[in-house]
């Protein structure tokens, strides 16, 4: 079994990646956020598990041996949505409490995420400075920025991922990953949408509506939440402010189109027309009284509204089981929106543990880590 440390956890992205895998064993974990710790511990089996609640304050000596640190360490001084203060801001200077317990504990493996925006913060020298410090205690590194949407959630969310391993052989197999988790659609009896079965291996189509509009084609799109929205295939990237209203950055907040049922409208081309003092009837009521002035029409469109908090859980891979075993414990819906967007993506986590675990399955690097330990020195 491979044992990792959870830093930094939030709702625990990578500990249910990992777990989905299997061969991973979580020995504690460090959350300041108390309300997402509450979560982490609704959702998790921690008993006997280590928990820190601040990064500063883990004494390694504490911490059981580990073979992974995984940390989605704060990300918001480097990313271009803030000021991007980077290390000049006290949570950018958290990845070192990562470095301090990484030399300390010296685990096989690292696995580290935040926003692309660090390679690119202050020059690069802020990335470099952190690839310099863990190239210092002995690990080789590969890094590389994934999407989302490309491993089994309907979302544009890149971030970058930084692997970091203490066997030199390991090089070059970890990333990229495939992007591709999602197993193409099968088309196994061929008609009209709404009646074609598809092979359950691959992706679930999607739903549709049974008219025409937005909707028609599909039923749902994501939308962005500004005066001029843009439909897209995937929802924008789900942040901890997805509550907070229109931002400043245009899509920065998802929402979806429903398309409604049609409503029979009287003599569409004017407005002031009336029968029974009604213009527009409800939808699936019947139309209006046909008269010989009167033109009849169908109004057909739909509402825009913000996605809710369980449908941002799920575009970040959890389940409905995790999100509603945190909502029980009377979590508020501007919180839960908040953990989602702090989240690491579930199914990303799952397919760079599949990488580790054949690593240390191919050369045993847990079960030799003494050795490496001897051979270093």
């Amino acid at each position: 079994m491979i044992r990792f440390f959870d830093m930094f956890s939030g709702i625990g992205g990578f500990r249910s990646g990992l777990e989905a895998v299997g061969g991973f064993v979580c020995t504690g974990h460090c959350e300041i956020d108390p309300y997402a710790n509450k979560a982490y511990t609704a959702i998790y089996d921690t008993g006997g598990e280590l928990y820190f609640e601040d990064a500063r304050k883990i004494s390694a000596a504490d911490l059981p041996e580990l073979d992974l640190i995984c940390a989605g360490f704060p990300c918001q001084s480097f990313s271009v949505a803030g000021k991007r203060l980077g290390f000049g801001d006290t949570r950018g200077t958290l990845f070192f409490e990562i470095a301090r317990i990484a030399a300390e504990k010296r685990p096989a493996f690292l696995l580290l995420e935040n926003v692309p925006g660090l390679l690119s913060h202050d020059s690069g020298r802020t990335f470099d400075a952190i690839l310099s410090a863990l190239v210092e205690m002995g690990y080789h590194l590969e890094w590389c920025v994934h999407n989302s949407k490309y491993f089994g959630v309907p979302q544009q969310r890149r971030r970058l991922y930084i692997v970091g391993y203490r066997r030199a052989g390991c090089a070059g197999q970890i990333f990229p990953l495939d992007d591709s988790d999602a197993a193409a659609l099968k088309q196994l009896i061929p008609g009209p949408q709404g009646a074609r079965v598809y092979e359950t291996s691959g992706i679930a189509c999607t739903q549709t509506a049974g008219a025409g509009g937005w909707g028609g084609k599909t039923g749902l799109y994501f939308i962005d939440m500004n005066s001029d929205p843009e439909l897209t295939e995937y929802a924008r990237c789900i942040t901890a402010r997805q509550d907070s209203g229109i931002g400043k950055h245009k899509g920065e907040n998802s929402g979806v189109f429903v398309e409604e049922a049609p409503r029979a409208v009287l003599t569409p081309e004017k407005e002031t027309v009336r029968q029974q003092g009604r213009r527009m009837k409800e939808p699936d009521e019947p139309m209006f009284t046909i008269t010989v002035q009167d033109r009849h029409g169908i109004f057909h469109h739909g509402r825009v509204r913000k996605l809710m908090p369980v449908e941002c859980w799920r575009l970040q891979g959890f389940t409905d089981e995790q999100f509603y075993k945190a909502q029980c414990i009377g979590l508020s819906d501007s919180r839960l929106y908040k953990m989602a967007g702090n989240a690491v993506s579930v199914p990303v986590a799952s397919a760079i543990g599949i990488r580790i675990k054949a690593l240390d399955e191919r050369y045993h690097i847990t079960e030799r880590k003494d050795e490496l330990a001897d051979h270093e020195k």
